[in-house]
Formats: C-alpha cells, structure tokens, sequence
C-alpha cells in the first residue's frame, strides 16, 4: 500500500534523516546521488488524457494455462493465484483474456466431430466451472479465444455456445476469432507424415480474413459478443477501420503489440526497451489504432503484451528491465485513450511472467520481475485517476509521469533505467506548504537482475500472493517548493501526496 505521513520534525532535521537514507540506499545499490538535484520536474493541476479506465492491466494466458496456474478444482482454487490478478485491480472490474496460440489449437469437443489436425488440447465443462469461479471471485470478465484456424463455422459457433451456457454470458466480454491470423499461411498448423501443414494457404491475405471473419461470425449464437482482429501486423492493422465498418456485431477492437522482436538470431539488449521507438513509437501506433476505433464508436484494448516477441529471450524477458519498461509505457497508453492492456504470460517459459505449482503443503506462486512493474503502476494509477500534464528536461535515462487518484492523492513516478543514480527535483502545483510526501521505490539490484526485486521494500509470497515483509517507511519534505528525491539506479520511485 502506498502510504502519505505527516512530517512533524523540523526541515533541517528531516532533510539531515533524508540524506542519511539516501546515502544509505544509495550504498546500498552501489551509486550514490548527487547532493543537489540534478533535474527538476515540475507537476501542473492540469489532466492529460482520460481516467484510468478500470482493469486497465490485466493478464494474458493459454487455455491450458487456466487449469495450471488454478487447478481443476472450481472449489478449491489457487488462492495465491487468484491474489497475484487482484494486486493488478484491487478494486475489481479485471478483464482476464483466454487464448493466445491455443485459441487455434484447443476446441471443446464438437459430438460426432473428429477434432482437425491442429487440435492439440480440449476443455469442457470442468475447464469452464473454473473459469467462472475465477472470474466470480475477482468480479472480472473474460476475452475467450475460439478457434478459427480450423475454419470451421460448426466448432466455433459450438465452442461459443458452451462457453455461453457454462461460462455465463455475464461473465464474457467478448469472444475473439483467433490469434494473429497474418500468420495462418506461414506457420504449420500441424504435420502429417513429417510435411507441415499451415492454417490457410499460400497468399493469405486480410481479404480472405474478412471472407472468413464474417461467415464465421455469421454461425455464432447471436448473444456471443465479437472482438478482433487480435493481430499485431502493421499492415494487417492498416485495415482496422474496414474490418470495424464491416463487423456490425463487434464490442471491442483487439490488437497486440511488443517493443522489440526476438525473431531469428537478432539479439536484444535491455537498452533495446527504452528506446523511442519502443516507448514512444510504439504508444503513438497504438494510439492511431485507438483513434481508428474510437471513430466507429469502438473501445480498443491491447489484449496481448510483453516486453519480447517470438517466445521471448532468456535472461531479458525475466529480468527487471521490462518491469521500468512497463511503468514508462502504461501511462503512455491510458494517454492514447487505449481501454485496457493484457500481458501475455505462458507458465513454465521464457514468457512465464506468473507461475504456479501444486504441492503437498499446497499452492505455490512466483513473478518474473515484470509483473512487480505492473504492480507498481496500478498502485501508482489505480482506476479512475487521471494522469496530470508533467514538463521536465531530457535526462538521459530518466523517466517522468504523475497522476492524481480518485481521492485526491498524486502520485509522481520517477523511472531511472540508467546506471547512475540520480536527486530529482519535484516540484508539484496546488501543494499546501509543508505538507510531507512518503515515498516509495520499485527496486531491483540491476536492471539485468531476474531476482531480489522489491516494491516498498516488500517481495511477493509464494504462499498468498501478496506483498510480504515489513514496509520501508520513507518520507520527504519540501525545500522551498520542492521536494528532493532520490532516485537509484535501476528503480522506479514513487512520490505521494496526499490531498
């Protein structure tokens, strides 16, 4: 929890215990902090895009996952499991989506049916009593992949039908045909006698992906609600407003994005993430998609995220630069109007953001350093808070946003992604004199590091789920308008104010 106190000590007392905890941090983390502040940020009262929309982050899985990171009990969940997808909307109201590659490659058994060759896993009614004890639990709702790599207007129009019957309508946000079809013609879809097979043949276009999107739609049960295309093509996506203007029974616009691609023997650094082009460049593409949906009255979400495409790569994607990358890029998007983001986890991979094991003494759950980014965002923008205008000169490294919560607290974020701690100035608009901030840090030991991450000086149980250790009380109090934080290398710090 993010917490304000009080500052009752006199200033030259409190900047005297806030140098010594710099120092002592910044020994700590092997840098020590200019004495005076290097940069100054400055927080106006003026709002900068729409509220946080709630579940605004949420997570991403397989269908296999589901019954790996829950069990196949619907009374008896992974109550530690269910925990690490409330910390992301503690408030309720998460969006959990189902699908991925196995939208294409699971099917609920259709009687009479033989399942296609690309079939590698069925669920049914246990499968969905989980499901709905999930989402029942965290009072979310739920993006569920159905296949349409099989082409086949029976097996989706009777996968949706059962989910609709076991899952609950309520429950559904929407139903998406597949997963990224740009790539059906160039990936098999299965092998038979050692030739592969692909999803669609040679020359596949968005044209045959409109073909088949509307005979397919046009099988579903009428109360199953659309959303598409779930690509992450460019080109593909050049064509959203055709496919929105054409698919009356469409709720939501999805489409997935990474910052950098690990496709072939292309090596990625984590300086690859804080790049414009995957910070910036990438919001700003998404935005046009928004723009695109917002003009035929459709919320748009980017229902699967992560830091590294193509399976991810080992020592990058669990390490902790894709949790700074995270905290920079949310906020970017809640600007761009975007209604939510989904990342994308698949236990026991490179790409296992959250895993989960059932042992004698029971559950047992972990984080990649990732979701403790996503962490620090929720608390830092929980729903409803509007992000506030924030100027600051370029720093190298240095990363700035502020937001003002629903109860009146702002919270102004300081990512450094550098290797050089650094004092930042904050200066915030509207603040009453000598009103004290508590300041709290995401914090690992290097932006490499896969483990020893901490938020608030707390790590994640495996047991609950939820933060565990003593928080780190930390307080700062203003010098002439402006507070001195300290900002280690490698960490995002949190400035909070109450109201």
């Amino acid at each position: 929890m993010l917490r304000s106190l009080r500052v009752r000590a006199s200033r030259g007392a409190i900047a005297a215990l806030a140098a010594l905890a710099a120092a002592a941090i910044g020994a700590a983390y092997g840098s020590a902090a200019p004495a005076r502040p290097s940069t100054t940020v400055t927080v106006s009262t003026t709002t900068v895009g729409p509220p946080v929309p709630v579940g605004f982050v949420g997570m991403s899985m397989e269908y296999r996952g589901l019954e790996i990171y829950l069990g196949h009990n619907a009374h008896a969940l992974d109550q530690a499991f269910v925990q690490l997808l409330r910390n992301l909307s503690p408030a309720g109201g998460a969006v959990v989506r189902i699908g991925g590659d196995s939208s294409d490659w699971s099917w609920w058994p259709v009687p009479g049916m033989t399942a296609p060759g690309g079939v590698k896993y069925s669920f049914g009614p246990i499968w969905s009593s989980v499901a709905r004890a999930l989402v029942s639990e965290l009072h979310a709702r739920l993006i569920l992949g159905l296949n349409f790599e099989a082409d086949s207007s029976k097996i989706a129009a009777y996968e949706a039908a059962q989910l609709l019957k076991y899952v609950g309508s309520n429950y559904i946000e929407a139903f998406e045909l597949g997963n990224e079809p740009e790539l059906y013609a160039s990936f098999p879809w299965y092998s038979v006698g050692g030739r592969k097979v692909p999803g669609r043949a040679p020359g596949y276009d968005v044209q045959d992906y409109l073909a088949d999107f509307a005979k397919i739609a046009g099988a579903l049960p009428h109360a199953a609600p659309l959303a598409g295309p779930s690509s992450g093509s460019a080109n593909w996506l050049s064509y959203l407003g055709t496919f929105a203007s054409r698919e009356s029974n469409l709720n939501l616009l999805t489409v997935h994005a990474y910052p950098t691609k690990h496709c072939g023997n292309v090596d990625i650094t984590p300086d690859d993430l804080f790049q414009t082009a995957s910070l910036q460049g990438l919001a700003g593409q998404i935005g046009g998609w928004d723009q695109v949906a917002a003009a035929h009255h459709l919320p748009l979400r980017v229902d699967e995220m992560n830091s590294v495409s193509c399976g991810g790569e080992r020592g990058l994607s669990n390490s902790f630069a894709p949790a700074l990358w995270a905290v920079e890029m949310l906020p970017q998007l809640v600007r761009e109007g975007v209604t939510g983001v989904n990342f994308h986890t698949i236990p026991k991979s490179i790409n296992a953001i959250l895993n989960a094991t059932q042992t004698s003494a029971g559950w047992r759950v972990s984080a990649q350093p990732e979701y403790m980014g996503l962490m620090a965002f929720a608390q830092a923008a929980p729903a409803g808070a509007r992000l506030l205008k924030v100027s600051a000169p370029t720093v190298t490294g240095l990363d700035e946003w502020a937001a003002r919560a629903a109860n009146g607290a702002i919270h102004v974020v300081i990512v450094n992604s550098s290797s050089t701690a650094q004092t930042v100035g904050v200066s915030i608009a509207g603040v009453r004199a000598g009103v004290g901030a508590s300041v709290t840090r995401l914090l690992a030991p290097s932006l490499t590091a896969t483990s020893g991450v901490t938020l608030d000086g707390q790590a994640l149980s495996p047991v609950t789920g939820a933060l565990s250790g003593n928080p780190v009380a930390s307080t700062v109090s203003a010098s002439n308008g402006s507070y001195d934080v300290f900002a280690p290398a490698a960490s995002a710090t949190i400035v909070t104010i109450d109201s």
